[in-house]
């Protein structure tokens, strides 16, 4: 009798401590994993809108429009709006300090990203501090906010304290008067690299975190009640144990080796032919079915591990072939200069610093000679070479400026820095090597190369880059002239 009781009270601890451990540690572990999930989707998909909309944004304006709202001038303007709710006081005084075109063309761009994402809560541009700051100020945000609370200022968030906002930041998630948000901050950077301010974006949660609240309860629920009918049924039946089946199954359970991608005979599930309909029966039922669900559950979770390796390798797949289709738009496939693309690009950068004031650049245009004669009595592959070549010529001589391919036989570099101090020098002396490239008859006829060449500077009272790009044309096509009076048209 004391080892049939002895035996009796190990089995439910057995299956008690069992039974709770595999509910209560699956129940945790799908929770923690889902929960986790959710998290890791809502923080990079707040992230990654913040930074696709911070690339929108006109960094150079936005510091200068913060610029204008941190003057005392314009603070005491905006209490004074905010007093009477007067809007027209912030719009006179930016179109006074010619921000007002700026303005709207940024909040119409942040109000069109916004009403496009039906995800985001909260899309904003703010001014933060540095690390010690306790006060951030908004600079910019939706039509549902009046215009004066441009240059608001506002307590720094609490889970914000002691981080540097100038700098890319983990996205965060936490609950407030504005309820529970995912939010991100991604920099704004002028031309000059320097962070100007944030792109504030903002997830509601809400729904998420009320879902994932009843989810918990259900699972808390669920095993709840699987647990007590496992326990319940082993109860029932563990006082008919006898000690010869007992020892079969020992011996069976002995030979269970759990382990991911195997069958259920090869882990050694427990098979037996019991036919007593005693505790034995059932405790052979129970722990075959726990060792399935145990074996269900590895080679399940190793499905959910290469599933989620598989999502990784084909994102990370896509970021590449994005990246790869990126660089090659801005890049000329022949010569391996800058693309037409890179070159209007470029012209936006430099149009934008000519309003600011802060530029000195001149601009080369360079025209290709007798292209069409190397192609028609030699072939295009030749003709390549002939581009390849001229093109070589002007990267050689334009070592410390950019130069790009804007047409067939047209290319164009851009002066700054040292070339832009040596431009006349440089420029004669890219004549004298077509020159002598043309005179050189023991070459290859599309080794002779050649190429007018003129050249214009920014002067102070031009206002636009295609000023400047005219007169150089022009300069470009009397050297062609010269060009076709002493040597003709074709070699």
């Amino acid at each position: 009798m004391k080892e049939k009781f002895s035996i009796g009270v190990k089995l439910y601890i057995f299956i008690i401590i069992t039974v709770l451990a595999v509910a209560i540690g699956t129940a945790i572990l799908a929770y923690v994993i889902n929960a986790d999930q959710i998290d890791r989707y809502y923080k990079q998909a707040a992230f990654d809108s913040a930074v696709n909309f911070a690339s929108l944004v006109d960094g150079d304006y936005l510091k200068q429009l913060r610029e204008a709202a941190e003057s005392d001038e314009f603070q005491s303007l905006r209490e004074t709006a905010e007093e009477n709710d007067d809007e027209s006081l912030i719009q006179d005084y930016l179109e006074k300090n010619g921000l007002w075109e700026g303005y709207l063309k940024t909040r119409e761009d942040l109000v069109r990203y916004l009403r496009n994402m039906d995800a985001i809560k909260y899309l904003y541009i703010i001014a933060c501090g540095d690390e010690n700051a306790d006060q951030d100020m908004y600079l910019l945000d939706d039509d549902e906010n009046p215009i004066y609370e441009t240059g608001y200022y506002e307590e720094r968030e609490q889970e914000l304290m002691g981080l540097d906002l100038t700098k890319p930041m983990e996205p965060t998630i936490s609950t407030g008067d504005w309820g529970w948000l995912c939010s991100a901050y991604a920099p704004v950077y002028d031309s000059n690299g320097e962070t100007v301010c944030q792109i504030g974006c903002d997830f509601g949660m809400d729904d998420v975190m009320a879902e994932r609240h009843r989810s918990l309860l259900h699972i808390i629920l669920t095993a709840i009640g699987l647990t007590a009918i496992v326990l319940i049924g082993s109860v029932l039946f563990i006082n008919r144990i006898v000690i010869k089946p007992l020892n079969s199954l020992t011996a069976e359970m002995k030979r269970f080796k759990p382990q991911e991608n195997v069958s259920y005979l090869k882990a050694g599930v427990v098979s037996l032919d019991i036919k007593s309909r005693d505790e034995i029966n059932e405790l052979y039922n129970g722990i075959r079915s726990m060792q399935i669900n145990i074996i269900d559950y590895l080679n399940h979770l190793n499905v959910l591990q290469k599933d989620k390796k598989r999502a990784e390798e084909v994102i990370k797949t896509r970021d590449e072939k994005i990246g790869q289709i990126s660089k090659e738009a801005y890049r000329d496939s022949l010569t391996g200069v800058g693309s037409k693309a890179a070159y209007v690009n470029k012209i936006e950068e430099l149009n934008g610093e000519i309003k600011a004031g802060k530029n000195n650049f001149s601009i080369v245009m360079v025209d290709m000679n007798d292209l069409k004669c190397i192609n028609d009595q030699y072939g295009h592959k030749m003709g390549d070479a002939y581009i390849v070549g001229c093109c070589h010529m002007i990267c050689e001589t334009f070592k410390h400026s950019p130069v790009y391919r804007i047409g067939g036989d047209e290319f164009v570099a851009i002066l700054q820095g040292a070339d832009y101090d040596g431009r006349y020098a440089l420029v004669e002396t890219l004549k004298k090597n077509y020159e002598n490239a043309l005179r050189n008859s023991q070459t290859e006829p599309w080794e002779r190369y050649s190429a007018a060449v003129g050249m214009a500077e920014l002067a102070s009272d031009d206002w636009t880059v295609d000023l400047v790009f005219k007169r150089a044309d022009k300069a470009m096509y009397a050297d062609k002239k010269r060009i076709k009076e002493g040597v003709g048209s074709c070699r």
